[in-house]
């Protein structure tokens, strides 16, 4: 075989996204041992640089190895017994996963359901945690299927209130859409990095509240043969090894209990991903999201879209449009792959075959990739018949930039 090569693309779909040459640079970085100092050490930087992406003062805030969806699952499966209630919101195809996931969990699952291109009023919300009585509330900020992002604002406060432990899926919204961790109250969050974070999938940041670190750790169970004299057994054991949080937290903190082999290459794009996006500025690569999201947004309604969904909830980072009647939407993603070198996304479930899903996030979220999108589109729809305004997209685009 000849060495591997890839063709260059432009990721304007709803994730992964095109990673920043930084993050590729950082991770071809040369490997240490797992208990080097410098490697103990650039993992103590990864704790604390997650700290301030999360915007959060909890001590456990860490990488588990894996996608982002590792991250969910570690998160569930160590907080969720056999049998303890959870309550999720569903509203996109993502709601649908962390039912699935806490099912697997043997937990009872209650949900609350809208329709795709909704978002929930806490409202409701609270009502339903005062009739379900769940130990876990889990929910999504950002979900990509329908580009809408619930607001979050009162949710924390909310499952206080009524004991309820409360996890936010953020993997396609941290980094682009403000979210504040510890003055939302939110007691667990997960990411990944290949959305608004700038990196590869593969690596999913966690940050955990004193109130989850301790509901996980009395549920602790130290492997056999690096357990000691002083580590007793506590609680049921989690049911996955790999995801099992209690363990993780020993391996990244001072004791360094071993438990699994760092992906130390993914450690380094985790790294220069929070680097660069505390070096910019979490407010300003906020803003940032919202202007490009904006500007693209406006193009394609420029090119005679319609965008889907409430547009007061909409994620800054990712747009969806209904495909016009007549046209193949997947022979539009097919040209502009083949044509161009641009890749967009369809959706899922009910939005399947109806609406493209167009993402402007983290290095793609700049002025060239929007008007080079939108150029490319509208050769594109002109060629399967649609009507275009010539330059409709292009100028709707450089007047929100003007």
């Amino acid at each position: 075989m000849n060495p591997l090569s890839m063709p260059p693309r432009l990721l304007m779909g709803p994730g992964p996204i095109t990673v920043d040459p930084r993050v590729l640079q950082a991770m071809s970085t040369q490997l240490v041992g797992q208990y080097d100092p410098t490697m103990t050490a650039a993992m103590n930087e990864v704790m604390e640089l997650y700290r301030g992406v999360f915007r959060t003062a909890n001590e456990q805030t860490f990488l588990v190895d894996g996608t982002s969806r590792a991250g969910i699952e570690a998160a569930l499966v160590s907080l969720l017994e056999p049998g303890d209630r959870v309550l999720v919101p569903v509203f996109g195809r993502f709601g649908h996963l962390l039912v699935e996931i806490a099912q697997r969990c043997g937990a009872e699952v209650h949900t609350l359901h809208r329709s795709w291109g909704e978002v929930f009023d806490p409202a409701e919300i609270e009502t339903a945690l005062q009739q379900v009585q769940p130990k876990v509330l889990a929910i999504v900020q950002g979900d990509t299927s329908t580009t809408m992002c619930q607001p979050l604002a009162e949710i924390g406060a909310l499952c206080r209130a009524h004991g309820v432990i409360s996890y936010v899926d953020a993997t396609a919204s941290l980094g682009g859409n403000h979210f504040v961790t510890d003055d939302w109250g939110i007691d667990v969050v997960t990411a990944g990095l290949q959305k608004c974070l700038g990196g590869p999938s593969g690596s999913a940041p966690i940050t955990l509240s004193p109130v989850a670190v301790a509901m996980i750790n009395a549920r602790k169970h130290i492997e056999a043969g690096i357990a000691t004299d002083s580590d007793t057994p506590s609680g049921s054991r989690i049911a996955s090894n790999y995801f099992d949080l209690a363990q993780i937290m020993d391996y990244w903190g001072p004791r360094r209990l071993n438990h699994h082999t760092e992906a130390t290459s993914m450690l380094y794009a985790a790294r220069e991903c929070a680097r660069l996006l505390l070096d910019e500025g979490l407010d300003a690569a906020v803003a940032r999201h919202g202007l490009h999201g904006t500007a693209m947004l406006e193009g394609l309604r420029g090119l005679g879209l319609t965008p889907f969904g409430d547009p007061t909830h909409k994620m800054t980072n990712v747009a969806a449009v209904h495909i016009p009647d007549g046209v193949d939407g997947e022979k539009v993603r097919t040209a502009l792959l083949d044509d161009f070198g641009i890749e967009i996304g369809m959706s899922f479930g009910p939005l399947a075959g109806k609406v493209w899903r167009v993402g402007t996030m983290a290095y793609n979220a700049r002025k060239d990739a929007v008007l080079t999108t939108l150029a490319a589109l509208e050769q594109v729809l002109r060629s399967e018949g649609a009507t275009v305004t010539a330059g409709g997209g292009v100028g709707a685009a450089r007047e929100v930039y003007a």
